[in-house]
């Protein structure tokens, strides 16, 4: 089976939205894969996805269900999936962590005992599906989940405030640190894919510079703890410390970072560029759309900050067929000319493959999101008010459970795929 991210090629992939988190609390559970009902159409989307032309699947592995309790796995859904996506030929990328963590880490993410429990689950994974597994992500999005878990208290373990992001972030560099290890001790031809949310902000008015700027440098803060690259000199280890950040844990971090292969680049060109504005008591953000010049200017960034190569690894973009047909179109066209250019773009990844549930459904409509939203959703109308449109697939709510129907956009990528493999 090859290797996504391979030199010399561009890899085509798909991702399933896998958002797995299961609080301790007993509050509500945000569970893309059966809020979608891919749990029911598990061997059909994966069917659906190599139909499309993608060469690689980035998939989640659902921790927080599959890892019961230190050195406990429940394989079964696991080992059906992952088998049927190598007899299909797709190539994983494992997405170990999306957002939860088991609920017998107490603590969640800043519990002392989660970078060896994510090292052992990525070792254990490795070890058992060597031949289709053949790339892992330790942490989706490290600089999301610091938001969502640890600045302002949506999941667990409900931290705030920039202390609490620290400790998040920096539990979350050194699980990283450990996965790599892990995985490399288990399985060494299994490649790193680093992922990480691209962030593009902007001041609104002369007000905002200093935090802009400040939002900048958070923006590459979680990529260069796990790197090993904050030492003393850092423009951010002095604030890191005065955050809670242990110059002891830098220490290591400097002294056995994590070895990646590929940075995975997010980016949502109507969603990822934002707007920064002052409000009373603090900042607000609000999206713009940015298009190719904004992908371009993420790529290019995180290659040349860290000299490694780069993927897409999730954009799409929320609308009608047309819309996302174009985005497409637009965005592959960008990845094309990146590449003739000399840049080292290993892959490109349209996120999601099926429309998929906003994470407002776990907080009664409510919006968690860090920048402003206009939409208002109302659970009493069900799981088709949540939904998001910016899959490949469109998802359609027909006696209790959601249809899969491809649109245009699912058709362009296919093109693309077969034209440029």
């Amino acid at each position: 089976m090859t290797t996504p991210f391979a030199p010399g090629r561009l890899t085509w992939t798909l991702g399933i939205e896998d958002t797995c988190v299961y609080p301790a609390d007993g509050t509500a559970s945000l569970d893309e894969f059966r809020l979608t009902d891919h749990t029911i159409h598990r061997a059909a989307d994966l069917e659906l996805a190599a139909r499309l032309g993608a060469g690689a699947l980035r998939y989640g592995l659902s921790w927080p269900l599959v890892h019961a309790g230190p050195g406990q796995f429940r394989w079964g859904e696991l080992d059906a999936a992952l088998g049927r996506a190598g007899e299909l030929g797709l190539a994983v990328i494992a997405d170990l962590v999306h957002y939860g963590t088991p609920t017998w880490l107490r603590e969640s993410f800043v519990d002392p005992g989660y970078p060896a429990a994510i090292a052992d689950f990525a070792a254990a994974v490795a070890s058992r599906y060597p031949d289709v597994v053949t790339s892992v992500t330790p942490v989706n999005e490290p600089l999301t989940t610091a938001s969502f878990c640890g600045l302002r208290g949506i999941w667990p373990p409900r931290k705030s405030g920039w202390a609490g992001w620290t400790a998040v972030t920096m539990s979350i560099a050194r699980g990283i640190a450990a996965t790599t290890a892990a995985v490399r001790a288990a399985t060494p031809s299994t490649k790193i894919v680093h992922v990480e949310a691209a962030t593009l902000a902007r001041p609104a008015s002369p007000e905002a510079e200093e935090h802009v700027a400040l939002l900048t440098g958070l923006g590459w803060l979680p990529t260069d703890l796990a790197l090993g690259r904050v030492d003393s000199g850092h423009p951010l280890a002095e604030w890191l410390l005065r955050n809670g950040a242990r110059g002891a844990e830098l220490e290591e971090l400097v002294a056995a970072p994590a070895a990646v292969d590929v940075i995975g680049v997010n980016y949502y060109p109507d969603l990822t560029p934002r707007s920064v504005e002052p409000i009373a008591g603090g900042f607000r953000q609000r999206p713009y759309f940015a298009g190719t010049p904004g992908l371009t200017a993420a790529l290019t960034g995180f290659a040349g900050r860290y000299g490694l190569p780069v993927a897409i690894t999730e954009t799409s973009i929320e609308g009608d067929d047309a819309a996302r047909t174009a985005w497409l179109r637009e965005s592959v066209a960008a990845t094309l000319a990146l590449r003739d250019d000399g840049l080292d773009v290993r892959g490109y990844t349209w996120w999601p493959l099926l429309d998929f549930v906003d994470w407002s459904w776990a907080a009664a409509g409510s919006n968690v999101e860090e920048f402003e939203v206009d939409v208002v959703r109302r659970p009493e109308r069900g799981r088709d008010d949540f939904l998001r449109r910016m899959g490949l697939v469109r998802l359609v709510e027909e006696d209790g459970v959601l249809s899969r129907y491809p649109t245009a956009a699912a058709e362009a990528f296919r093109e693309s795929a077969a034209n440029r493999g």
